[in-house]
Formats: structure tokens, sequence, C-alpha cells
């Protein structure tokens, strides 16, 4: 099972306000073969040059942005180098950037560690394990980087791999197995008291009867409660998967939120997001009807988000899990909200701190528009309306 390692960061979050969340749904081109690589290594790296360029300019409420995700494998590695500088020059102090980059073999996974080995000390002992056990140099390595612009302008990177198994794993040929990563980060901010972590895709369902990533992540949040009274905060789920509402993870959602495990105090008021490539995404030429796409941000079902269904997103409960759900579309998108507040600082029923800001598509000119609001009132306030919960309206998340 992966190792939780705590790493403590400079961000001076506004304390008592709500933190904002954009998610980047681009598409992916990939093609097989020592792992999942770009197709179309410019163009993907154009798509995420543009929206990187967009929270630089931070028009409009964007210079509020905290948390930026990217979808997995969307950056090719020779550009990890611009990516870097260019967050480092133009992005404005206590922003996370969370990106998923193109496969690697693990001893060039083994030497981008060693570069950023302030970060990432802990998780070199892990690898040299592995390195030492074995002929495994050349496996292909799934991995992430949570790169972090402190309050003080100090850039921190952290590099995950992804720990669970992929249809890779499913041939004879051993040379096509995928690297398992040993660790996650829970990265603890300081002075906000903000915690937070960032996983790779299949992480998030890595269950048995006995052991569990998520089941991991639960013990170490309540131990955290315990020792501290603080909890995980969010968890980012970097994603390209097909399926994104497969029952699978209806089933950890459920979990994870109270309903076949405890309903334990350190994951209660945990915002879940999901950001996942768009419907546009190929692997190997080949696209899937009614696929990717669908990034989604989950929270305990306390907060009661009302019923609601526009164009581009709607509400569920995911199928009658314990949870309220914002689900997006499957087109490529750029999709800003806000991180909801712990209920108990606002206990009333009619109020729900849950509002997308914005959702963005492609211009013309190759940059992003934003989408014009279906409501008279400018963005969409997803609030339950006290009268509801009275009369008992059928479809609204009960008390």
């Amino acid at each position: 099972m992966p190792e939780i390692i705590e790493k403590k960061v400079n961000l001076q979050f506004p304390l008592g306000h709500h933190l904002h969340c954009l998610i980047a749904q681009l598409p992916n081109h990939l093609h097989t073969g020592g792992g999942r690589l770009p197709v179309e290594q410019e163009q993907q790296w154009r798509d995420v040059r543009s929206v990187l360029e967009l929270v630089a300019q931070g028009e409009g409420n964007l210079k509020k942005l905290h948390f930026l995700l990217f979808p997995e494998s969307c950056l090719p590695v020779n550009r990890f180098d611009d990516f870097l500088q260019q967050v480092q020059q133009t992005f404005r102090p206590n922003t996370v950037t969370m990106i998923g980059l193109e496969h690697v073999a693990l001893e060039e996974y083994r030497t981008l560690l060693e570069r950023f080995r302030d970060d990432n000390a802990e998780a070199i002992e892990l690898v040299e394990r592995d390195i030492d056990a074995g002929d495994v140099l050349a496996m292909p390595v799934n991995w992430c980087a949570i790169v972090i612009k402190e309050a003080d302008g100090r850039l921190r990177v952290f590099l995950e791999a992804k720990s669970h198994p992929f249809h890779g794993e499913e041939f004879i040929d051993k040379h096509r197995d995928l690297y398992r990563g040993r660790h996650f980060y829970l990265l603890r901010s300081k002075p906000s008291c903000f915690n937070f972590m960032a996983i790779i895709c299949l992480d998030y369902l890595y269950r048995n009867l006995y052991q569990s990533n998520i089941k991991q992540i639960i013990d170490h949040a309540n131990q955290l409660y315990f020792n501290t009274r603080q909890g995980l905060d969010a968890l980012f789920v970097i994603q390209c998967t097909p399926k994104p509402d497969h029952s699978a993870y209806r089933d950890v959602v459920c979990g994870f939120y109270g309903e076949y495990l405890e309903d334990l105090p350190g994951v209660r008021e945990t915002v879940t997001v999901f950001g996942n490539t768009s419907g546009e995404t190929m692997i190997d030429g080949a696209t899937v009807p009614q696929g990717f796409g669908h990034a989604a941000v989950v929270i305990n079902r306390h907060h009661r988000l009302a019923q609601v269904q526009f164009s581009e997103f709607r509400t569920d409960t995911f199928d009658h899990a314990p949870v309220c759900r914002l689900r997006f579309g499957s087109a490529t998108r750029l999709l800003y909200f806000n991180l909801p507040l712990h209920h108990e600082l606002d206990p009333r029923s009619s109020r729900v701190p849950l509002k997308v800001h914005s959702i963005m598509a492609r211009s013309a000119d190759g940059g992003w528009e934003k989408i014009p609001a279906a409501e008279p009132t400018e963005g969409y306030w997803l609030a339950e309306e006290p009268q509801a919960f009275r009369e008992g309206v059928e479809g609204h998340v009960p008390r």
C-alpha cells in the first residue's frame, strides 16, 4: 500500500472565505506503447499553455484562483520545464496547480525526483527500494506533478506515481507492466490550516476486502483529526477515464462519505473534485461515444444541493449515494467554481455556498470565452429553498 507523506506548505488562503478551483477539461490524443504517450505533443502543449495564460491574465475573478486541475497524461514531458517556468513567472502566490504528465520510464522518473529532492526526499527512498529489488528501470510510470507557488513566491514541486495497475497489465508481456507508485502526499497549508491531496484516477478505486487506498486515506485523515482537530479538506482526482460514472466510483464514494464505512470526522467535510479529459479524447485513434468528460464535485449530503439541470451541468446524488454531486458535461471546457466551506460554519438550510462562477469554451482565435449564463443573474447558485424542505419536494436531498 502507498505511504501517505505529510508535507507543510506556506499557503495563506483567505480565512473564513471559500476557495476557488478551475478544472481544465481538455482532450487527450494518446497512443499506447511503453505507457500512454501524447500523439499531438505541440497541440496538447498549446492547450495547456492557453489555460496557463488565461490564469495569468486573471480577468474577472480568476485573480482569486487557488486550485488549477488538469487531466491525467495531458502534458508532454519535454514541456515540463516550460510549464514550471510559466507557473513560476506568471502565476500569483498561493496557487496550486495539479497536472498529469506523459508516461516516462522509471529511470527518468527517478531523475526527476532527484531534481526536486528538497520536496521529494521521502519518495526517493521508496523508489530506491524498488530499484534495488529488481530490474524495473524500464517500467513506464504514470505520474503527476503538484506545483505550488507559495505565499512568498517560492515554487514547490511534488511528484507522485500512479499506484493502481491499468489494462496494460492484462498482457502476458511483463514489459507492458506499469510501475506502482509507493506514496501519496498530504499537503498541509499553513497558516491557512487547509489540507488537501491529489491522486490519479484508478488510485481512487483500488480497494479489496482487506486493503484500500481510500480506507488508508480515511484512517490517516481521522488520525489527523483526533490529533489536531483538522481533517482532509479537499481530495483532487486527476483522470483520463472513459467511464467516470462507473459503479466502482459510486461504491467508493459511498464508502468515503459514510454509507459502507463509519461516518468519521476526518473526511466528513471533504470536497472531492474529479477532473477528467473531455469527450474529444482519442486513444490509438479511436474515440469512445459517451465516454470521457463529466468532471464532477462531490460533497457530503448534509450540504443539500438543489436538483437543477442545465445544458452545461446538473446536480444529482450519484445514483442515490449519500452525497450531493455537481456533474458537468463532456465537451472541452474550463470549469470555474468555488469549494464550499464547512457546513458547520453556516448551518442554514437555505444556504449552500457552492457556485459555478463561469464555464468557458474555446474561442475562434484559440483562446477561451465564457458561455452565457442560462439565468438572468450572473453565475449559477445551487442553494436549496427552505420551503422545498418543509413541503417535502420529491427529488431533493433529505435531511
